[in-house]
């Protein structure tokens, strides 16, 4: 007999469990889908960022809409080009997405080292100095 460190949830518990995880999914399939049929770089179909409306700033987020576009459409080298940070951390999501999934299908609770305060803190320190950065002239680079 195999003992586990955690038993087995029972199958209604994991399909619960797992609704979550599906949630995300389809509303980022939707929201890719839209975003590659209705383009953003034509004016009026979006929303305006309104960091940059108010303060003509980027925001560390700018250039994202357009990003998902360019990616939906297969051209990664535009995608990088609107929000490198972004697009750098896209593995990151998509490799903490597939380890919720897999540990949901389990009927274990996601956790990881990523979500202590020291990299969490190390994070948001990242995206400030990316949003400071970004709105520098020496660093147009990093605008979207």
């Amino acid at each position: 007999m195999t003992v586990h460190a955690h038993p087995p949830a029972p199958p209604r518990r994991r399909a619960r469990a797992l609704l979550g995880p599906a949630a995300v999914l389809a509303a980022a399939a939707a929201g890719a889908t839209l975003v590659a049929f209705v383009d953003p770089n034509e004016a009026g179909h979006y929303p305006s960022c309104p960091f940059l409306t108010l303060t003509g700033l980027y925001c560390p987020g700018c250039g994202m809409t357009r990003m998902v576009h360019a990616l939906t459409h297969g051209d990664a080298g535009t995608a990088f080009g609107l929000n490198p940070l972004l697009f750098l951390l896209l593995p990151v999501f998509g490799y903490l997405y597939g380890r919720w999934v897999l540990l949901s299908a389990r009927g274990l609770p996601m956790r990881s080292a990523l979500f202590r305060p020291g990299p969490v803190f190390t994070f948001l320190g990242v995206i400030v100095v990316y949003w400071v950065l970004r709105n520098l002239p020496f660093a147009q680079a990093l605008a979207p």
